[in-house]
């Protein structure tokens, strides 16, 4: 197998031309559909089956296919399409390359696991490598925000194991955080500012929550951190109430994010929460609070001895001369869906800097390198035939 830079460059280069901004940040007018076209031609050039699905119009994911012999185990090389917006770039969709560095959005955060994870099925395929189990490759739509594409994906693939490539320095990682978005609601009664016998201020009964809410912050923090990612957190991310100064507030409402560790749950940490309001009520029965999740993603973590770990470690190792650090990262990912689906999965991406920045970029020869370590992960994983029973 051969992995040739020049083709990845130009295949990442044709990626990055291609506006995925996902239509959330764009206010509707973007979505995944033509960069979806560029993965599926790509893989049909190499002989592989291509579905594409549109759980969305315009949400365009595409799965690709090496069917296997039969009788090795399935692997998923991933990679998400979408990207955030473009706000202040000078050079969002140039592509341009400079000390071997690409310019342009995504670059980074993650057309470059894309290009590689497409290079590595190319390479396998070009030399005729006999696989006994299915290499798929994934490009999917919505990771940046609601991760629409892999959850309707789940319902049609079900691999083994998963290498997902998101950015992490040519590294393992192992562990992620995840997230739950809670909004808390205090209740009050609306009146005339100078009627205080009749009101009762929502604003100022949230500002009691939020002061045992900062205490509970200060206690996370302090707690035994998971060995790869830290400690949880949390913060008050927006806050509104009132209808105007003279009026006591009939309500207030408050939006938290609490980043969780392996371990911890959506139950746990929402007991937490219901507890600071149920000290206050306790204290006070005129204080009202409701308290709800809005959003919640799993955290992450795979075992150090877990098979593709060690497949993808050994293959990194050949490819880089030294065995890759194992490493967590605060910042949440799609492997946790994939491992929450019962698919073992590990995470290992490019170099590069700039996600969600002004100024992205992503080293080329990681790139391609990250594409030797997907094509010989693969061969590993998925078997040649006279490996199977």
């Amino acid at each position: 197998m051969r992995i040739d830079p020049d083709h990845v460059t130009e295949l990442l280069a044709r990626l990055v031309r291609i506006n995925s901004i996902n239509p959330f940040f764009s206010a509707g007018t973007t979505d995944e559909r033509e960069i979806a076209a560029c993965v599926a031609e790509e893989l049909r050039r190499i002989g592989a089956r291509v579905e594409i699905r549109e759980p969305e119009p315009g949400r365009t994911s595409v799965l690709g296919t090496l069917p296997g012999q039969g009788g090795g185990r399935s692997l998923l090389l991933y990679a998400h399409m979408d990207t955030v917006g473009i706000g202040g770039m000078p050079e969002p969709f140039s592509a341009a390359v400079r000390d071997g560095k690409m310019y342009g959005r995504g670059t980074y955060d993650m057309k470059g696991g894309l290009a590689a994870c497409l290079a590595a099925a190319r390479a396998v395929a070009e030399a005729g490598v006999p696989l006994a189990g299915d290499l798929h490759v994934l490009g999917v739509a919505d990771e940046e925000v609601a991760s629409l594409g892999l959850y309707d994906m789940l319902t049609v693939c079900r691999p083994d194991a998963a290498i997902v490539t998101e950015p992490t320095e040519l590294d393992l990682c192992l562990a992620h955080k995840g997230f739950i978005w809670v909004e808390v609601e205090t209740e009050g009664r609306a009146a005339h500012g100078s009627r205080f016998e009749l009101g009762i201020d929502a604003n100022l009964r949230m500002g009691r929550f939020l002061g045992r809410l900062d205490a509970l912050e200060q206690q996370l923090r302090q707690r035994p951190p998971h060995p790869l990612v830290g400690p949880p957190s949390l913060h008050a991310g927006t806050l509104h109430g009132g209808t105007a100064p003279s009026i006591y507030a009939a309500s207030c409402r408050l939006e938290i994010e609490r980043r969780t560790v392996p371990g911890e749950t959506e139950a746990g940490c929402l007991a937490e929460l219901q507890a600071l309001a149920d000290a206050l009520a306790e204290a006070d029965p005129t204080f009202r609070a409701t308290i709800r999740p809005t959003l919640t993603r799993p955290p992450f973590e795979v075992a150090p001895g877990a098979p593709i770990v060690r497949t993808v470690t050994e293959a990194a190792t050949g490819v880089l001369g030294h065995a890759p650090a194992a490493l967590g990262h605060s910042f949440w990912m799609d492997a946790s869906l994939l491992a929450e689906a019962g698919v073992e999965t590990v995470v290992i991406g490019a170099h590069g800097a700039g996600a969600h920045a002004d100024e992205e970029w992503v080293d080329l020869r990681s790139v391609a390198r990250l594409a030797e370590i997907l094509a010989r992960s693969a061969v590993a994983w998925c078997g040649a035939p006279s490996d199977t029973p």
